[in-house]
């Protein structure tokens, strides 16, 4: 993530990438070869005069150290994602953002992401009417997690890898609805030592049911995003949200259900499927955004012309259900929030 940062962020006007700090000797001379300052000492990183933002891209267990580290440096702070092991250590990071009055914020581009942009303008446009459920995944086939993510003590696991960034997305997308609870099972299949599989179901106030999947190891793909409301369902097949549809009725249920259906498992009204001519199929919305609107953000809000969307009271809520998460897996109940 840090070569990612490094190469994708100033291809946006007004970012400029100036120095790198690194303890592997390959790191910084990679880093001099692209034309950066390469810092092997931190104090001495965080003490350049040109450096206003700091990326903190390294493993998850020294996220709040070293963003508390470069607040009170002076340096304002984006922080890769999770921005934390737990809320606890989140609270003490943003403790440090209001005593230095420094800029905090967390890399969670994937609100930017076209498929989750195309479930949400169709959702909250109502097009598929009042919606009850949605599912969310993100399956891998290779199984094999790597490095420092198949370790628990250095914040590896799925969760914090992927779940983190798809239970933001709905955090974000429902920010006026209250999160009543969480359940959530967590597995191992390939990697012993951490998740890498898990399920979460958040239950929103007056909202919908959702339902996160994440696996490492899955042979074959359910849909991307896929929600049922009462006058349609939608179907978002891939990462990039082109592929799938929205699907509609032309007539109320009581008018299409009047005749029995005989099925090889029997006799059927409610399960009978329906001729092609009692639906409308609609293509899914053009979406021209992406995930350079995290980064034009940032820029807006550095030079006083924006306000924050990634916001700590956001990340926050992102990362009391978390901690949900765990506690509903550890002890396999629900967990209340009212957040």
């Amino acid at each position: 993530m840090g070569n990612w940062h490094a190469f994708n962020a100033p291809t946006i006007e007004g970012i400029h990438v100036v120095a790198v700090h690194d303890i592997d000797p390959q790191r910084l001379a990679d880093g001099k070869a692209m034309g950066f300052k390469a810092y092997e000492n931190r104090k001495e990183f965080l003490s350049d005069p040109e450096i206003d933002l700091v990326i903190i891209s390294v493993p998850n267990y020294l996220h709040m150290p070293f963003a508390i580290e470069a607040l009170e440096a002076g340096k304002n702070v984006l922080v890769e994602k999770p921005v934390s092991l737990n809320v606890n250590e989140f609270d003490e990071i943003w403790d440090a953002a209001k005593r230095t009055g420094k800029l905090f914020t967390v890399h969670h581009n994937r609100r930017w992401d076209r498929d989750y942009l195309v479930m949400r303008r169709t959702l909250e446009g109502g097009m598929i009417g009042k919606v009850y459920s949605v599912d969310s995944r993100a399956y891998g086939t290779n199984g094999k997690m790597y490095g420092w993510r198949m370790k628990p003590e250095f914040g590896g696991g799925m969760v914090y890898d992927w779940g983190v960034h798809l239970i933001d997305q709905f955090t974000a997308m429902y920010a006026t609805k209250k999160i009543s609870s969480v359940y959530a099972q967590t597995r191992s299949i390939i990697n012993p030592d951490v998740e890498d599989m898990f399920k979460i179901e958040l239950v929103f106030a007056e909202g919908p049911s959702v339902h996160i999947e994440v696996g490492t190891f899955a042979l074959r793909k359910l849909p991307r995003f896929f929600a049922i409301g009462d006058l349609g369902s939608l179907s978002i097949n891939d990462m990039m949200g082109e592929d799938g549809g929205i699907t509609l009725l032309k007539e109320r249920m009581e008018e299409m259900g009047r005749v029995i259906v005989n099925t090889p498992y029997g006799p059927t009204r409610t399960m009978a499927p329906q001729p092609d001519e009692c639906f409308i199929d609609l293509t899914l919305p053009k979406i021209e955004e992406d995930w350079t609107g995290f980064y034009k953000n940032l820029v807006d809000v550095m030079n006083g012309k924006g306000e924050l969307m990634v916001t700590p009271e956001s990340v926050r809520r992102t990362m009391l259900v978390v901690d949900a998460v765990f506690e509903s897996a550890r002890t396999n109940r629900v967990v209340d929030l009212n957040i």
